[in-house]
């Protein structure tokens, strides 16, 4: 696959164990552990940014399955007509499985390559 001068950076990921949206306020919160993704589907570069110069960071926030498939995904932040590249591909992600399921956030950083 290619995208030209166009390319898309994959950010951090960081998805820290949760307990399906519990309240911990008050309480210890559980220890953080990483969750890695084993396949990550990069974005595409909307023609349309491309034509129009947009650049930036989409972080999306997911709710991943203890049998690793995203569960849910929204934008948290980040320019529109990048949104929906970031969703897309982040929705096909995959996730080592555990035994809870997990939240945290994406990064997809687009910019030019040159």
């Amino acid at each position: 696959m290619s995208f030209g001068k166009i390319g898309v950076v994959l950010g951090s990921v960081a998805i820290a164990i949760g307990l399906g949206g519990a309240n911990l306020q008050g309480q210890d919160a559980p220890t953080e552990i990483m969750r890695r993704a084993k396949s990550k589907v990069p974005a595409v570069y909307p023609e349309l940014a491309r034509k129009m110069n947009i650049t930036g960071t989409v972080k999306v926030e997911v709710v991943v399955a203890p049998n690793g498939t995203v569960k849910d995904a929204k934008v948290i932040g980040g320019h529109p007509v990048l949104a929906a590249a970031a969703l897309e591909a982040v929705r096909k992600w995959r996730f080592e499985p555990t035994a809870m399921e997990s939240s945290g956030i994406v990064d997809f950083k687009f910019a030019p390559r040159n």
